[in-house]
């Protein structure tokens, strides 16, 4: 973006004086500004989070005036752009309020515990001017709130943003969080923490620290002076939204128990935090300059997420938090999700990754039968093309050298990369041409080939045998109702006319529950007739049902008999 002649000097107040009513008060002065109409534009998403979120919408009370207090004429001419008559003044004062009760890693949220803000659902940029650095002041509602953001803090509560883009970057947490300082690798880290519940902090600390050395000695150091993360505790939901030297976590407040919860949280510390290299730094070209405006679309989510989800699962093994079988149970239970996806033989990765902006983060109730999620088939293929890479090379190399070589060409000096030039880097790693793989299992819906890929390291896949005839719907207990959520493509089910949506009532005549289905289905016999009950858009209805083979709904990854001493040793070195 070419720097304008002049630059105008963007400031900010955000207050919260009354944060039971979870509205943010914001102030934007733009001064030393000479011309003649001020636009004021509200981002629609957020990095890292592939979906037009509508920010706007939470915004009310909008009003410009001058600096001595004159009313200006705002004009709403799109529903993310105001257009202010400025009268030659050249200081405008905008002020309006943002509606803030969404707690999610995404969005913002205020009560009267804390206030918790992304600056893109926030905060407005001046078209043109998005390079320009921007002051930002905090005024909490009681002075014993605390602020935490990776910003530099330039005068008591003031922080300063170097352009948009880092505004974007980096989260507001502002309230009575308990702030805990550790170091890793001689530089600063924080665990900041809202909310109540049984995390165990030093406990989380000791591994957070083994996940920091791990990823680091990966990429060769750190690319940050200091690093935050922002955890907030939750009444149900999780997730992760990454920074380039923070992060935002979102987990249960209490599923910190050790054992599989704790690994599982550790999990989601080692996805946000390899995103500041991988996205962040590392990221595709059409997210090389972001437009805030609308979707940015790119091929290569598969490699940023799916790759990224693929490293969350293999960083804590190799950081001693779990051990080999854990790893190998956990890797089972992806690999079950995906092959019980009945989209995976639909939607090709890469239009996976394209359509994030349509389909992944708006789920339907066909969803699993027509979608593939980029994250977990992305997973999958990043799995195939390590073992790939180390088969080739009797694990001399894996696809950290990918990563490596991606840092070094693109993500150091932030250079956006083309899908071919990702593609070129793995061929090169691999030594192959990886064309009819890309065919197969990037741009097609070819079934991957797990055992193949797997052999050489003396692992086989191996699906559980099932012993319920086949039905084909996933049932919800919901305020008394059993509710079908789901209809399988092609199954007894949706041959016979069920809906998702639908009510089930009875098998045979007899009533029937989601916690009983199975139990029931157990009963009778594949190629055997039910009669099922339910309501169909309010019509009381009952269909025969022919029941068809067992579908295996789990997979296990499991050591091969009697592997040979070369398996032995690719495996030991895949799972050091």
């Amino acid at each position: 973006m070419t720097t304008p002649a002049y630059s105008p000097k963007l400031a900010y107040e955000i207050a919260m004086s009354q944060p039971q009513t979870h509205l943010f008060e914001v102030k934007l002065t733009v001064s030393n500004w000479d011309r003649e109409v001020l636009d004021l534009k509200m981002p629609v998403w957020t990095p890292g989070s592939y979906l037009v979120r509508e920010y706007a919408k939470q915004l009310q009370d909008f009003g410009a005036v001058t600096d001595v207090g004159e009313k200006l004429t705002a004009t709403k001419i799109a529903k993310n752009h105001w257009q202010i008559q400025t009268n030659s003044s050249t200081e405008i004062q905008i002020s309006y309020r943002m509606f803030a009760n969404e707690l999610t890693v995404r969005t913002n949220h205020l009560d009267a515990t804390h206030g918790y803000f992304n600056p893109a659902a926030l905060c407005f940029y001046v078209p043109g001017f998005e390079d320009c650095s921007i002051d930002l002041k905090i005024i909490p509602p009681d002075p014993s709130w605390k602020i935490t953001t990776p910003l530099p803090e330039i005068s008591p509560q003031t922080f300063l943003a170097r352009d948009f883009d880092t505004l974007v970057d980096s989260p507001f947490e502002i309230g009575s969080q308990q702030i805990y300082d550790f170091t890793v690798l001689d530089k600063p880290h924080q665990l900041v923490v809202w909310g109540d519940g049984n995390l165990d902090p030093l406990m989380a600390i000791e591994d957070i620290k083994k996940i920091v050395e791990v990823e680091a000695k990966i990429f060769g150091g750190l690319p940050y002076e200091k690093y935050i993360f922002l955890l907030h505790l939750s009444p149900a939901g999780g997730g992760g939204l990454e920074h380039k030297d923070c992060c935002s976590l979102l987990y249960p407040r209490f599923s910190f128990q050790a054992g599989e919860k704790h690994n599982r949280f550790m999990q989601l510390v080692a996805h946000e935090f390899f995103h500041l290299w991988n996205v962040k730094r590392i990221r595709p070209a059409a997210l090389e300059k972001f437009d805030y405006e609308g979707e940015n679309y790119t091929p290569s989510l598969w490699f940023s997420e799916g790759t990224t989800s693929y490293y969350d699962l293999l960083i804590p093994r190799r950081a001693g938090i779990y051990d080999e079988q854990e790893f190998l149970a956990e890797l089972s239970k992806e690999i079950t999700r995906f092959m019980t996806t009945p989209g995976r033989l639909v939607q090709a990765l890469s239009e996976s990754s394209f359509d994030a902006w349509i389909k992944l983060y708006r789920p339907d109730a066909n969803s699993s039968n027509s979608q593939m999620s980029y994250y977990l088939k992305g997973e999958m293929v990043t799995l195939l093309l390590d073992l790939l890479i180390r088969d080739r090379t009797k694990s001399t190399k894996s696809f950290d050298d990918v990563l490596v070589a991606m840092w070094e060409q693109f993500g150091k000096d932030e250079i956006g990369f083309t899908e071919t030039q990702l593609k070129n880097i793995i061929e090169v790693i691999a030594n192959q041409d990886l064309t009819e793989f890309y065919d197969r299992y990037i741009h097609g819906i070819e079934e991957l080939p797990f055992n193949d890929y797997l052999y050489p390291f003396g692992i086989e896949l191996k699906p559980v045998e099932a012993n319920t005839p086949y039905l084909g719907i996933v049932v919800k207990s919901e305020n008394g109702r059993e509710v079908i959520k789901s209809v399988t493509s092609n199954s007894p089910a949706q041959l016979a006319g069920v809906d998702p949506g639908d009510e089930l009532l009875a098998i045979d005549g007899f009533k029937v529950n989601a916690d009983k289905l199975t139990d029931r289905l157990k009963s009778y016999q594949v190629g055997q007739q039910i009669n099922l009950t339910i309501f169909h858009i309010d019509r009381l209805m009952t269909l025969p049902i022919t029941l068809s083979t067992p579908q295996p709904q789990q997979y296990q990854l499991q050591t091969i008999e009697n592997p040979a001493d070369g398996q032995h040793q690719q495996l030991k070195a895949w799972l050091k």
